[in-house]
């Protein structure tokens, strides 16, 4: 196989521009979301 073959897809010009973090904070982000939505939610039944 030639270089060309396993070239890395190229990233659209637009996105390119953005600083993407890493999967896991947005794991962790998603995780506190969730948490923080079922406590205000479910307050009542908890305390």
């Amino acid at each position: 196989m030639s270089d060309e073959d396993q070239k890395k897809p190229e990233v659209p010009y637009r996105m390119s521009r953005i600083a993407w973090p890493n999967a896991k904070y947005g794991l962790y982000l998603a995780i506190i979301i969730i948490i923080g939505f079922l406590l205000i939610h479910y307050k009542d039944s908890i305390f």
